[in-house]
């Protein structure tokens, strides 16, 4: 099996699993129960708290601990709307968020608040001195991804980041779900306030994730109850899932320090291969890109042809966002690019682990050349 669709999700790191399951076998008690059992599993969640403030370089009251990417950008986007909409309602984004982000804003408007859509460059880039020109006296927040989830176009976090340091009423949010561990950021130095990470993404378990809330941020809770979280996200606390997220951003952040160089080998000889092949668009920028991800069209094939041509072969790889890929709607991100709909349409994304080999990269090639060519005769047979 080759999989190339880790953009998506990882496949859990073992010894999160192992952690996974220890801890829900033997730490089960309820972690807000007065008596010791509940002590000792609240204290393990306060342990996995410190580890991952220490890996990020930030406090431990900063953590929120969330169900994952989608929970935290609803939360941090929902939760600063609502806290501070006496200052104003107006919030800016891109046209190229995730859905999480994207249908969040819809909310919103649906409830009174204005929201800018800016538009990016053909290489899927948002100008900063677009942000500047889109503030206005009642803007409250700035929401900008990280890193796309579909071309892996770098936002210019830093310099957004440097912009609204001068305007203090003026929150900024970034998802990071798909950046972190692959594209370094400094939350102090970027002057970030609320930062979305998602467990999944670095080979943790589905259900765990965190929000990053720089201390002296409010938000209004978007989950009420019994005040878990410091009264930010309600619930009872996934503790087994919470320890193996640590354990996974621990051993994700030792992975990229030795096979970061690895993954932008395995991307630069995909995108060189790809380029030699006729028909093919390659949409990841060649500059400004992460790791992880590169997007390409081929012309005269949808990408569902092309997908289920390379499922018979165990091949895996993915059209657009996992959260998007069932809907049969060109790509808004390539959209927003410039990309013309026929080619948005025919969109595949491969997305690359620490995990995945040179050797798999070649087969890939391989296997995709022998079934374009396959389906190419196909299609001639049939005019």
């Amino acid at each position: 099996m080759i999989y190339f669709d880790n953009a998506a999700t990882t496949k859990p790191y073992s010894e999160a699993l192992d952690t996974f399951m220890k801890v829900n076998g033997v730490y089960f008690a309820n972690p807000s129960s007065i008596h010791s059992f509940g002590g000792r599993v609240e204290k393990l969640i306060a342990q996995s708290r410190k580890q991952i403030a220490s890996i990020m370089d930030i406090n431990e009251k900063e953590v929120i601990f969330t169900s994952g990417g989608t929970e935290s950008n609803n939360l941090g986007i929902k939760g600063a709307a609502l806290q501070y909409r006496n200052r104003g309602k107006h919030i800016i984004t891109t046209k190229i968020e995730h859905p999480s982000v994207s249908n969040t804003m819809k909310q919103l408007e649906s409830l009174g608040y204005t929201v800018t859509y800016l538009d990016v460059n053909e290489s899927g880039v948002v100008d900063p001195e677009d942000v500047g020109k889109a503030i206005r006296p009642d803007t409250i927040l700035v929401s900008i991804m990280h890193v796309n989830n579909e071309v892996g176009s770098v936002q210019p976090i830093k310099e957004i980041g440097s912009l609204l340091k001068k305007h203090s009423r003026i929150l900024f949010h970034v998802d990071g779900v798909q950046a972190f561990g692959k594209i370094p950021v400094s939350l102090q130095d970027h002057h970030i306030d609320l930062y979305s990470i998602s467990a999944h993404k670095i080979h943790g378990l589905k259900g765990t994730g965190m929000l990053y809330v720089r201390d002296g941020v409010i938000l209004s809770a978007i989950l009420s109850g019994g005040e878990q979280e410091g009264n930010v996200r309600s619930g009872t606390e996934n503790t087994g899932g919470i320890v193996s997220f640590a354990k996974a951003m621990r051993l994700y952040q030792e992975e990229s320090r030795d096979s970061l160089n690895k993954m932008k080998d395995i991307q630069r000889y995909l995108r060189k291969q790809l380029g030699t092949m006729p028909g093919v668009t390659v949409h990841t920028p060649q500059e400004g890109s992460a790791p992880h991800i590169l997007n390409f069209s081929i012309e005269g094939f949808k990408s569902e042809v092309v997908i289920h041509a390379l499922d018979r072969h165990e091949v895996y790889v993915s059209t657009t966002s996992a959260c998007s890929s069932k809907k049969s709607k060109p790509s808004q991100t390539l959209l927003s690019m410039g990309v013309g709909e026929k080619l948005a349409d025919r969109a595949i994304r491969v997305s690359l682990s620490y995990h995945n080999t040179m050797e798999e990269a070649e087969r890939f090639i391989s296997l995709l050349k022998q079934e374009t060519a396959q389906l190419e005769k196909t299609m001639r047979r049939s005019r």
